[in-house]
């Protein structure tokens, strides 16, 4: 059993405070993203971004209490039931502790490297083999100074092999990564231009990342780099290494590949060893595919796993999700974002993608590019290459932002377009008809193509929804009034946060500190982490093909059925992941989603225990009619079956488990069944189920006056000529209608707005982006502002006319009604 003492002594720790002895069963360096606090190692590492020892509270509050110091000037007592353990360095103790776990580890390590195709080589071997042997792997692309020790804290030995990448973006790197992986096996894969810049030279770079082998016994590479093959021959002759080299044009490499089909379903290779062929079949037909393919082969005849069933799973390989991203686009526009990084090598592999997004529609091609920072060439060679690809490539628009390419715009088609920033290039972008086509957009970190990925346009609509922060502050204090000091909050953010905007009020409940949000899709918890928000977030209804966003951007899923549950597991075991926290949820009679019985209780119960993939953090229901006074006793049965059920759970599982019942209403109306946690919803926007004067108005619907006009009487108004004026009346046109969430229903005085201190009735029909009311004796003038729901006329009043609730009336508004926030 690894203890946190024990920790301390292979790390030559100081101990500056010595708590209980713990068992550490997690190695954090996130306070984001802690699962089991008690057994949790914090590492409070010091980069150049951040500092983690800003950050210890926030583990402290999560449970944490066993902590890795270097900073001796923060006070650490008054954490005086923790483990405080100071070194010099958190990091290089951090490595120093992965190192000592790697050498408890017998089964084979397989160390991987390159500039492109680590991951997929890794993700790939690995479904080739994992059928037959058990498999550890790094997660996604952790392969850095952090990344790395991380990994290698996941080996234990009931694996049989362990894939790990290691990835170093300048010299000097690598020597600290070999000393915690020390493979027995290595790989380097394709060698571009990525960080070229910290290197003097591609040789340079290649003897770098081939230190990573140096106590290896075998390493595997394709013999057509000439810097890897030289470089490797180096090596054999100085560390005695076994070089197995695979080459589509030298044959006496190994593995030579005499024979590569294309065609648009895939692909199919043949090659020798020897007397010895081999024939295999993939799923793709690009070249990084291709050579990626090649690079598993070879490894797998080195290691003595090239039997013919596992050759035969070649044909099933799936596609590797990396940070390329596709996404539709505005103006039936379609979008591959590649902006994680830029260089030639990647630029080629991205041109690929966008011929086959583009051929697939027959829809023309643009590129939109940034300067060009790793790269060993001079600025005019590399351009000259940029330029060629281009060409080459036929893409029929050219979008070059940066100074360098603005430079060398001569080496480009006349009709390229340069910008100095992107800034710069937002201001154009509305005018420059990008319509129907394939847009690429690959560019350097430092030039934000983000900010172009999201394409935003200005909501210059008058109908705006006005949301008072101080007022959502006052209504999250008071429902907190009425919580015992404990019990921590989960706050609904789904539906665009009521339709409040989700971001904003996100980073408002993030600094007032509740302990949960929860959204509907993952896509809704991506726009969150995206917008920078780092509470844990719940996915109330995740679905499958979202499951990969959710491990990237650590959103915890809602698990409510056998498949989803089975679903969820099959998902993160591919992608490696260890204790990734899920909520159950039970039904109690809502008969909408959850787990409803022992038996399916015992059945989730077995999957989560076995292998550890999974970490129950909480267990809920949903109660049906909380706000309704009558139906309080279904209410209790409703809580009494769940505590029967989640105690199933409890007492199988041996750390606790959340709970979590109550509502708004449920907050307001049953303080004794308060459990772990509460879910706060609608009450956060302004709704009481006991009184409305407890809460403040949060949301307010403004328009404006677009026309006045005098309708005589007997004349109609509006579409079907609906509307009749039954005397001479004054209307006023409003630029709002059901297209910006205002419901038809609301037609003929159905419908009623505030105009200077009085209600005007709609008259006629509601229309798509406007409507008709009636202002006779109110006076008023074109341009005026308009109520269409606020504490004048609250929402309520609306969902009463409507028959309908509330939740209706918030979300319903349509997200081009632009929202405008502000603080008393």
């Amino acid at each position: 059993m690894t203890t946190n003492l024990s920790i301390s002594k292979i790390i030559g720790a100081q101990l500056l405070h010595e708590g209980p002895e713990l068992s550490v069963a997690y190695l954090s360096t996130d306070s984001r993203s802690i699962v089991s606090g008690l057994e949790t190692l914090f590492f409070a590492l010091v980069t150049q971004r951040n500092n983690g020892h800003n950050y210890i509270r926030n583990a402290y509050n999560k449970g944490v209490r066993s902590f890795v110091v270097s900073d001796s000037s923060k006070k650490y007592d008054k954490y005086a039931d923790a483990t405080i353990m100071k070194v010099d360095d958190t990091l290089e103790a951090f490595q120093q502790l992965a190192a000592a776990m790697r050498q408890d580890f017998k089964g084979n390590v397989i160390g991987i490297t390159g500039s492109n195709g680590k991951t997929i080589v890794k993700e790939w071997l690995s479904e080739l083999l994992v059928d037959d042997y058990r498999i550890i792997r790094s997660p996604k692309s952790y392969n850095s100074q952090i990344g790395v020790p991380h990994s290698v804290w996941l080996l234990n030995n009931d694996a049989d092999m362990a894939f790990l990448e290691a990835g170093i973006s300048q010299p000097g790197e690598m020597e600290k990564l070999e000393e915690i992986i020390r493979p027995r096996y290595g790989i380097i894969t394709n060698i571009g231009e990525a960080h070229q810049s910290n290197f003097e030279s591609v040789e340079q770079k290649v003897e770098e990342k081939l230190k990573l082998f140096r106590n290896s016994e075998v390493v595997i590479y394709r013999k057509d780099y000439p810097a890897v093959d030289s470089a490797i021959k180096k090596m054999v002759e100085e560390n005695g290494i076994v070089p197995i080299s695979w080459s589509m044009m030298d044959e006496t490499a190994d593995l030579f590949i005499y024979f590569v089909q294309k065609i648009p379903e895939g692909c199919g290779i043949i090659g020798q060893v020897g007397e010895k062929q081999y024939a295999i079949s993939i799923p793709f037909s690009d070249d990084a595919s291709v050579e990626n393919a090649i690079t598993c082969l070879a490894a797998l005849i080195a290691i003595g796993k090239d039997q013919d069933q596992i050759l035969e799973r070649f044909s099933t390989l799936q596609p590797i999700a990396m940070r390329l991203e596709i996404r539709q686009g505005i103006n039936q526009c379609i979008i591959i974002n590649d902006s994680y990084n830029s260089d030639l090598s990647s630029l080629s592999i991205a041109l690929d993608t966008l011929d086959q997004q583009a051929s697939e529609d027959f829809m023309p091609k643009t590129l939109i590019l940034s300067d060009i920072y790793y790269s060993s060439k001079p600025d005019e060679e590399l351009y000259a290459e940029v330029a060629q690809l281009v060409k080459l490539r036929a893409v029929e628009r050219f979008i070059g932002i940066g100074l360098n390419l603005k430079r060398y715009r001569d080496l480009f088609a006349d009709s390229a377009q340069f910008f100095s920033s992107t800034a710069d290039f937002l201001t154009k972008l509305p005018a420059m008809g990008l319509n129907n086509e394939v847009i690429l957009l690959k560019g350097a970190r430092d030039f934000h193509f983000d900010q172009i990925a999201s394409m935003l346009q200005d909501k210059a609509h008058e109908t705006v929804l006005e949301i008072d922060m101080s007022a959502m502050v006052e209504n999250l204090n008071y429902f907190k009034s009425k919580l015992k000091p404990e019990t921590k909050i989960m706050v609904m953010v789904k539906a665009f946060s009521y339709g409040s905007g989700m971001a904003e009020i996100a980073r408002l409940l993030e600094f007032h500190q509740v302990n949960y949000l929860a959204v509907a899709i993952a896509d809704e918890g991506v726009a969150l982490r995206k917008a920078g928000i780092t509470l844990p977030i719940v996915v109330m209804n995740p679905e499958q093909h979202s499951f990969d966003m959710m491990f990237e951007h650590l959103l915890e899923p809602n698990i409510y059925s056998k498949r989803l549950l089975e679903q969820f597991l099959t998902s993160a075991q591919r992608n490696a992941l260890s204790n990734f926290p899920i909520h159950v949820k039970i039904d109690t009679g809502m008969k909408r989603l959850g787990f409803e019985s022992e038996g399916e209780l015992q059945y989730l119960l077995e999957k989560v225990k076995r292998g550890n993939v999974l970490h129950i953090k909480s267990v809920f229901t949903h109660l049906s009619a909380s706000d309704d006074p009558g139906e309080d006793n279904f209410t209790q049965l409703q809580f009494h079956r769940f505590e029967k059920l989640a105690k199933i759970i409890q007492e199988n599982t041996d750390h606790h488990v959340l709970k979590h019942v109550l509502n708004s209403a449920g907050i307001e109306r049953f303080p004794n069944s308060q459990y772990d946690m509460v879910r706060l919803g609608i009450g956060l926007y302004g709704i009481s189920h006991i009184s409305d004067e407890e809460v403040q108005n949060v949301s307010t619907l403004k328009t404006t006056i677009s026309q006045i006009r005098t309708v005589p009487k007997g004349e109609t108004i509006g579409y079907g000529r609906a509307g009749v004026a039954a005397s001479d009346m004054q209307i006023a046109t409003l630029p709002i209608g059901y297209a910006d969430g205002f419901n038809r229903r609301l037609s003929n005085g159905k419908g009623k707005v505030w105009v200077n201190g009085k209600l005007a009735p709609v008259v006629g029909t509601v229309c798509m982006d406007m409507c008709m009311v009636d202002i006779t004796g109110i006076e008023t003038k074109e341009g005026d502002r308009v109520i269409v729901f606020g504490k004048e006329y609250p929402a309520t009043e609306m969902a009463k006319a409507l028959d309908t609730i509330p939740y209706e009336i918030f979300t319903s508004i349509s997200q081009r009604v632009k929202r405008v926030y502000f603080q008393e």
